[in-house]
């Protein structure tokens, strides 16, 4: 297995509030390491974005989260470490199902943050067209290291 996929299939904590991502948020720019930025469904990124980029992508992705999570709490990031995260792994809010496995369906994330470069998700849940095109657009802001 590589190192992307042990950290993936292994523990995770849970973001529970959004002082949390906030938190978590700037441990990862403050980092000054370079991450993959990788939304299920999509190809799998070639390279890390780091500096602007990072803090542009991780700006866009909270903005959807608060935008589309209409709770008082987060509850749909994990990380493997919440002070010195290498993988972060997002639900998209607008395709939950059973996060926790209990419909029996693997639901896969919508986006994970990297490290360590990314393998192939499987999904056979289709990315709708909002998300497709939120996607597209936020890879145009982008400039990888």
């Amino acid at each position: 297995m590589s190192a992307f996929t042990d950290l993936l299939n292994g523990p995770l904590y849970g973001v529970m509030r959004w002082e949390q991502w906030d938190v978590l948020c700037e441990n990862i720019r403050s980092s000054g390491e370079a991450w993959y930025v990788y939304a299920v469904g999509h190809g799998v990124p070639d390279a890390p974005i780091a500096g602007s980029s990072l803090s542009c992508a991780l700006d866009e992705i909270g903005a959807l989260l608060k935008r589309d999570h209409e709770e008082d709490y987060l509850g749909i990031v994990y990380a493997d470490d919440l002070s010195n995260a290498a993988l972060v792994k997002i639900y998209d809010p607008n395709n939950l199902g059973a996060t926790c496995g209990s419909s029996g369906r693997d639901i896969p994330p919508g986006w994970v943050l990297s490290r360590h470069p990314p393998s192939q998700i499987a999904s056979d849940i289709p990315v709708p067209n909002n998300r497709r095109r939120w996607w597209h657009e936020l890879l145009s802001k982008l400039t990888v290291t």
